[in-house]
């Protein structure tokens, strides 16, 4: 289902009770790790409840501040900021997740704590300002993707007291121009009777574009995909959402029996598709779609992330060396309240040779109609010998007609 994740709020004092570092962020994390049964899961954490923030630092002109926070069972996460005379910045981000909690990692392989660090994670900012992105941003590595929105933060604060000036982050700069409002200098009055607004009907969505996509293992390309797709977001009513190829890349992981392709619209939209093969020790190796998750903005005010997940697929089944293609739509159930449509679809996710799709094993719906296609062919042309072939009765019982009557 969906699952949202709640604010966390941090405000760290120092000696003489003045405020030195402030925070309030929306985070979650989407984990990808094996089981017992060297299969992969995808699984979401979130910060629900019981967070602490031990270990937290001010940060001082020759000392590095610490955000830190802990939370769940045995999880925890921190940030590292360091300052010069004019400006701040993050410099490295340190996530630790615990597969000893069963609630969120059942059946793990590994178990204990896994640690992940990204380094550069923010750009410098003026030291007196504090920073706000109400906007979500993705970080990923290890099989880890860190979800962030409405974050303000300000380490290293002036004085105790939290600045007013904000730097802002680019996602949030908005690139429409303004909207004028009506005043008296540019509101003409054209007439005092007034008529109902005409309703039009909404216009349909249109299909989406179709993208390409692919990930590579070193210089060699090793999954590929071409597919349009669209949600289908009905928790209220149905609400059609097209996944834009041009702001979509794509990333993720290829394997000998698990690869996954991750693709994240404009940082709006995350949709993850896992592949696995089956029957990996016979002979007729077969591969198929196993798990889709999908991680999406509220559509109302951009800044609340909910979650949808589904490890139970077994669609776009095909032999192990060829591709699957289905160039009709096709609707895939990750959960009672989202759907994903696709369109032109074309994968190939295991042994891809020389940057080329191989052989495709098309879906149901396109050999139905492939073989649909010659039936109508032969059917017309059988209609047309039997006209022929009536045509000539007739024209050869007149003929015996006239010759008597003479």
């Amino acid at each position: 289902g969906f699952f949202p994740s709640c604010a966390v709020e941090v405000e760290v004092k120092d000696a003489s009770n003045a405020t030195c570092l402030y925070a309030k962020w929306m985070m979650k994390f989407l984990i990808k790790y094996e089981t017992n049964s060297s299969d992969y899961k995808n699984t979401t954490l979130d910060l629900l409840s019981d967070v602490t923030h031990n270990g937290s630092v001010c940060g001082s002109d020759t000392q590095a501040a610490l955000l830190a926070v802990q939370f769940g069972e045995g999880h925890s996460w921190s940030a590292n900021f360091t300052r010069n005379n004019e400006t701040y910045q993050g410099d490295f981000i340190t996530f630790t997740y615990n597969t000893n909690d069963t609630a969120v990692f059942p059946d793990a392989k590994r178990k204990g704590p896994i640690t992940i660090v990204l380094k550069d994670t923010m750009d410098p900012v003026q030291l007196n300002d504090v920073f706000v992105c109400h906007s979500t941003e993705f970080l990923e590595a290890e099989n880890v993707t860190q979800i962030f929105w409405n974050v303000t933060v300000q380490p290293f604060v002036q004085n105790g007291t939290i600045s007013k000036k904000e730097s802002r982050c680019r996602a949030d700069t908005p690139t429409s121009a303004p909207t004028v409002l009506p005043t008296a200098a540019n509101v003409t009055t054209a007439s005092t009777t007034l008529s109902p607004a005409p309703t039009t009907a909404p216009k349909p969505v249109e299909n989406p574009d179709t993208g390409n996509y692919f990930l590579k293992n070193g210089n060699e390309t090793c999954l590929l995909a071409t597919v349009g797709l669209q949600l289908n977001i009905s928790q209220d009513k149905p609400h059609l959402i097209n996944i834009n190829p041009k702001t979509t890349r794509a990333d993720g992981t290829c394997g000998n029996t698990t690869a996954t392709l991750k693709l994240n619209d404009g940082n709006s939209t995350l949709i993850a598709f896992t592949f696995v093969v089956r029957n990996a020790s016979a002979g007729a190796q077969k591969y198929h779609l196993k798990e889709v998750n999908v991680t999406l903005l509220n559509s109302l005010n951009g800044s609340v992330i909910s979650t949808a997940d589904n490890n139970n697929f077994s669609k776009w089944d095909a032999f192990l060396g060829t591709s699957y293609m289905c160039r009709k739509e096709q609707t895939l159930e990750v959960n009672e309240v989202l759907q994903i449509h696709t369109f032109n679809l074309w994968i190939q996710p295991f042994l891809v040779k020389d940057n080329k799709f191989s052989a495709a094993e098309e879906c149901f719906a396109d050999s139905d109609l492939n073989f649909l296609i010659p039936i109508a062919v032969g059917m017309a042309l059988g209609f047309l010998i039997i006209l022929v072939f009536i045509s000539y009765l007739i024209g050869r019982r007149k003929s015996r007609t006239g010759y008597q009557s003479v």
